[in-house]
């Protein structure tokens, strides 16, 4: 029989973990550049065709995907690889456990703080994105934004999920920053170019629904994806709304995938700490 979890102990880590990222800061910087950031792309993402100002909110969530699918795992990854692995340096992780804790409570506690602090950080910043936009959208803009914002969130639970588990698979703090940069580059950098070199050599031969499938494998393509399905005006913007075939293009879906991504890797970092 497992113990009865104690959510007041793994709230007790959460709010520790959160504050920490309050006083150094941390949510403040990263919501400073995610506002900038998606502010200066709503204004100047069409300066190469010689257009400098707002285009709209589809053409804005299209560039800031771009913006979001580097940058949100980047930070998301940096954020939590040595959550574990870096008590254990220091000393504190046989303190924590010594206390009336559970290595799960603990896990969970890690994982909400730094989830709480990501969150707040993301929403800040695009929210402060959506207030300086205010008089250029509609009802049906802002909520095309506010869900972008959400999906970027789950985004960036997914690899800090990911980057968790690293924390708890790596023997030092050296190389878990490693693996989390590792981690970065073929999920941002590397999946997509090898996918597309797959294609390329089938010819055609490969199945759309293995080609859906195997995007399936990235959370990075996962929140392209939904962005692309959740509005048909953004579909008209991407060539790969032709080729995905139409089970896989729900949103419902797409977000269960995501969702599936950030339990998977935290059920593995929880079974691998006990």
């Amino acid at each position: 029989m497992h113990a009865r979890l104690d959510w007041s102990a793994a709230a007790t880590i959460a709010a520790r973990e959160f504050r920490d990222r309050l006083r150094n800061r941390w949510v403040l910087a990263v919501a400073l550049v995610f506002a900038v950031f998606a502010l200066a792309i709503a204004w100047f993402g069409m300066a190469q065709q010689g257009s400098v100002g707002y285009r709209g909110i589809d053409v804005t969530i299209v560039s800031l995907s771009s913006l979001v699918t580097y940058l949100v795992p980047l930070i998301a990854l940096l954020l939590g690889y040595d959550a574990i692995v870096g008590e254990r340096e220091r000393g504190s992780l046989e303190l924590l456990l010594s206390l009336p804790i559970t290595r799960f409570e603990l896990l969970l506690g890690k994982f909400a703080g730094l989830a709480a602090a990501l969150a707040a950080s993301t929403a800040l910043g695009f929210g402060a994105a959506l207030l300086a936009l205010a008089n250029q959208l509609d009802a049906r803009d802002a909520v095309h934004f506010f869900g972008f914002a959400g999906s970027a969130i789950l985004l960036g639970l997914a690899f800090l999920s990911m980057s968790l588990c690293l924390s708890v698979l790596a023997h030092n703090r050296i190389r878990a920053s490693g693996l989390a940069i590792g981690l970065w580059f073929l999920f941002v950098l590397v999946f997509d170019m090898v996918l597309m070199g797959v294609l390329a050599l089938s010819q055609g031969a490969l199945d759309s629904s293995v080609f859906g499938a195997l995007l399936m494998l990235n959370p990075a393509d996962v929140f392209r994806l939904l962005n692309i399905f959740s509005s048909e005006q953004v579909q008209g913007l991407y060539g790969l709304a032709t080729v995905m075939p139409e089970h896989l293009t729900s949103p419902a879906l797409l977000a269960g995938v995501m969702l599936a991504w950030i339990a998977v890797p935290f059920a593995i970092a929880s079974w691998r700490f006990k």
